[in-house]
């Protein structure tokens, strides 16, 4: 049977054919893209048939910098992210304890640092609201953690407890610890933190796919698969769905890379990568070059400034050596892994591109299709670079806008020279670069036509968290905008080409595989508000997986 979609503003996503008004599918592949007349005549009789009745159809949407059973398991438990201030962030946590009388930890996250002056909350916060467990509840970017002090006893955490290499306990006046932790401090907590079982991972993993479906989103790029601030390795997760069928996305799985480990895990990733499977494959790995700007620990060329706009010493922590990236990068390269690294600040980034170059000249320039999320930061220097080293630019645009943690937190501590460099999504573009999309949920929503909107106007989206915050519908860096087009490449084609599946997925084409969504509006007509767009059908190969 052949399923003939018709009447509607198809978005195709072949420059050779860009826009069209239906779409045919059988047996799990697109036969016929065109006109209505022309795919009617092409299906023929036999079909069922779909008015659009003018709605928007695009390829199915990729996120190429994911988390989405941390972001599941998240929301099935204490759920902060509703939270706007210091005060409900408490009350959220309280209530949640008390429904969870049983559980002998509180976990969850997604708070935000723009509830709590300063952006860092204190322990003793938590310890007025739950005093008899412990608590560990990562912040949205999941770079720091809030624990009450029995966390910090249970992990035997105290004033003269040092530092570790790649993190930092956020401390008082006399060395106390506060309740926060950065980094790699977040794993003096994690390690004893009770292991999610398979059945929790099961449960988050479908939950997950489902929430993606309803977007339009029919494949990701998991950004860390492996131990990470107490998540838990999903590796054989993935495995057993995919072996099973409930896995229906398209997913590739990065394989984290430690960084309190070095050159000797190649053989350990080598033996996690395995076979291919039907919907799941783990042949990326993932490395977190550095933190983020707003504790420091983004990696920059040039100090961060102070609170009266002074350079400190702080240069903020690269963390793998760029000696060592280098290496790892090339040997990494060499047997066949794409690498897919967390790059925040400009140093990093330069660092990120260098490893790629030295990686080039070693091996040869081969299809690993490495590419950079977040790069937040980019020197000027090496914007061209991106296309020169066929290095995809992975970006997060839904972070671009005027809002309470950039404001207060972020630009001053690099000073408008730099503040106003940021994202610049337009000048990688004009430059030659690939662009992918995605979202970093549950450091912020899954939610593709959010990220898409800030993408055209750099402005807060309708509705959002912080769209109260002065100055939200002012443009942020408005010379960086993208055109829809531009975005909603990133989020198919573009995405599709650093996943691997841009063979048979990433545009509506004869003889492609039939993953596409079916939008509740005309995407392309003028006035037509991006954000709050919804999918009223997603397709996997023909399968629907989603349906209103």
């Amino acid at each position: 049977m052949t399923l003939v979609l018709h009447g509607g503003h198809v978005w195709t996503g072949d420059p050779s054919r860009p826009h069209a008004t239906a779409v045919a599918v059988a047996d799990g592949r697109i036969t016929a893209v065109g006109s209505d007349t022309e795919v009617r005549a092409t299906a023929g009789q036999a079909s069922e048939t779909v008015d659009l009745a003018g709605r928007t159809v695009v390829p199915g949407l990729q996120d190429a910098h994911i988390h989405p059973v941390w972001g599941a398991m998240e929301a099935l438990r204490c759920d902060l992210t509703r939270a706007v201030d210091a005060a409900q962030c408490a009350a959220l946590v309280r209530e949640y304890a008390a429904a969870e009388p049983g559980r002998p930890w509180i976990l969850g996250g997604g708070w935000g640092m723009d509830c709590f002056p300063g952006g860092w909350p204190t322990k003793e916060l938590l310890d007025a609201v739950v005093a008899d467990r412990p608590v560990f509840l990562p912040n949205a970017d999941h770079h720091s953690a809030w624990v009450n002090s029995a966390a910090l006893e249970r992990a035997g955490i105290d004033a003269s407890t040092p530092d570790p290499a790649a993190g930092r306990i956020e401390r008082d006046a006399a060395g106390r610890p506060t309740g926060v932790l950065h980094e790699a401090a977040m794993d003096l907590v994690a390690r004893v933190l009770p292991q999610n079982t398979p059945e929790d991972q099961r449960a988050a993993l479908r939950h997950a796919q489902e929430h993606l479906f309803r977007y339009g989103i029919t494949g990701w790029q998991d950004a860390i698969v492996g131990a990470y601030g107490g998540a838990g390795d999903t590796l054989a997760a993935y495995r057993r769905a995919d072996a099973e069928g409930l896995l229906k996305a398209r997913v590739t799985g990065a394989l984290w890379w430690d960084r309190d480990r070095g050159l000797e895990q190649l053989d350990d990733l080598m033996t996690r990568r395995g076979e291919h499977g039907r919907r799941f494959r783990a042949g990326t790995v993932k490395v977190m070059q550095d933190g983020v700007l707003e504790t420091g620990t983004g990696a920059l060329l040039e100090p961060y400034l102070d609170q009266c706009g002074c350079a400190t010493g702080n240069l903020g922590h690269s963390n793998v050596p760029a000696e060592l990236l280098t290496e790892a990068v090339t040997r990494l390269d060499a047997a066949g892994f794409q690498v897919h690294f967390h790059a925040i600040g400009d140093r990093a980034v330069r660092e990120c591109l260098d490893a790629v170059a030295a990686a080039s000249r070693a091996n040869g320039v081969r299809d690993r299709r490495h590419h950079i999320a977040h790069v937040q930061l980019v020197d000027d220097a090496d914007i061209g670079r991106f296309a020169e080293l066929g290095v995809t630019a992975n970006i997060q645009s839904l972070w671009a806008t005027h809002h309470p943690q950039t404001d207060e937190l972020v630009d001053p501590l690099l000073g408008e020279e730099r503040a106003r460099r940021q994202y610049p999504f337009r000048r990688l573009l004009d430059s030659g670069a690939r662009l992918a999309g995605g979202s970093d949920w549950p450091v912020t929503t899954a939610d593709p036509w959010q990220a898409m909107h800030v993408a055209v106007h750099r402005t807060e989206p309708p509705g959002s968290a912080h769209a109260h915050w002065p100055g939200a519908d002012r443009p942020y860096g408005p010379e960086q905008r993208l055109r829809l087009a531009d975005i909603l490449r990133a989020y198919t084609a573009g995405s599709a080409w650093v996943n691997g599946n841009d063979d048979e997925t990433g545009c509506l084409r004869e003889g492609m595989a039939a993953d596409l969504a079916v939008l509740d509006r005309d995407l392309f007509a003028p006035g037509t508000p991006v954000a709050g767009t919804r999918a009223m059908l997603t397709l996997v190969a023909g399968e629907v997986v989603h349906s209103e």
